[in-house]
């Protein structure tokens, strides 16, 4: 079974870090603008900024469905993030704007907790599945490769609900948004993606769609006794909203740490299949060759946003 080397580990653990405070530099944008909302006081997580992007024909008098996406400090400029990668969504997002290919939209980007993320994005619901020794097993993985030191306690509820009951009616109120399901959408990648199926899952009157990049299922950093891609199964199986009204992206290279993804990806495919999942509310990509990076996920980004936000 495969484990990651710890070479490849050492990006994905300095992707964690973050600095929340006022100090910290906004994005630049190459188009339309980015409004921060400053070090986020929430009842739920950690302190944490909000950069939100409005494309460069966005006006007041106008209604836009809303992307909210994790790893917010990722998304827009390399120069100011610390491996000088960056997703450059507003980019790709101009370009689809301007092609009339999506819906007129902007995107909410949630920085992450740093030292927090993991436990943030990590589904809490399939964890607390299994059993004790199991989650031994979970903690012991982790503890080993650094990640934690005490005993893992995933909190990704209460970051779903600092998300749903505290930044979305901040942002319904502060922008033009439609508010409905039909016009909310999430996304992230790696830990990003887990957390971005779990908010479909456990809120789908509030997200009409997620799209789920480079998926960690592992939740851990191997394959070897690992309960969890199971766990995760087993969950999205029972919980997965209906497919007449929620889209949902899958997609994994095969290079670096998504060398642990294909695998497992076959099987959630399977059972989106079963559970009645068509091309018109499912897509999933896989891309030979692809790593682990903003750079590859850039690369491929406009398929998730097209299908997310078609007309």
């Amino acid at each position: 079974m495969k484990q990651v080397p710890v070479l490849l580990l050492f990006g994905f653990m300095n992707m964690i870090v973050c600095i929340n405070n006022s100090n910290a530099q906004i994005p630049v944008a190459k188009t339309g603008t980015i409004e921060r909302i400053e070090n986020f006081a929430s009842a739920f997580v950690t302190t944490r900024n909000i950069d939100v992007w409005l494309p460069e024909s966005f006006n007041y008098h106008k209604k836009y469905a809303v992307l909210y996406m994790h790893d917010g400090q990722m998304l827009y400029d390399s120069v100011i993030t610390w491996n000088k990668q960056s997703w450059n969504l507003d980019d790709v997002l101009d370009k689809l704007l301007k092609q009339q290919l999506i819906r007129d939209v902007i995107v909410v980007g949630i920085w992450n907790g740093g030292a927090k993320r993991h436990q943030d994005y990590f589904p809490q619901k399939p964890f607390e599945a299994l059993t004790a020794i199991e989650q031994d097993t979970v903690t012991a993985q982790l503890q080993r490769l650094g990640r934690v030191k005490e005993k893992f306690i995933p909190v990704s509820d209460n970051y779903l609900k600092f998300i749903v009951k505290e930044l979305k009616p901040l942002i319904d109120k502060k922008y033009p948004t439609y508010t409905n399901q039909k016009n909310t959408f999430i996304a992230g990648s790696s830990m990003g993606g887990l957390i971005s199926m779990y908010a479909m899952c456990e809120y789908p009157q509030v997200f009409g769609g997620a799209a789920c990049i480079s998926t960690h299922w592992p939740g851990t950093f191997t394959l070897a006794s690992n309960p969890m891609p199971d766990a995760f199964l087993q969950y999205l199986s029972s919980n997965l909203p209906s497919s007449k009204n929620h889209k949902i992206y899958f997609d994994c290279g095969d290079q670096t740490l998504d060398s642990m993804y294909p695998s497992i990806q076959k099987k959630v495919d399977a059972l989106m299949q079963s559970k009645g999942f068509n091309k018109k509310h499912w897509l999933t990509k896989f891309f030979p060759g692809e790593n682990h990076s903003e750079q590859a996920w850039n690369k491929r980004l406009n398929i998730p946003m097209e299908f997310l936000l078609k007309k």
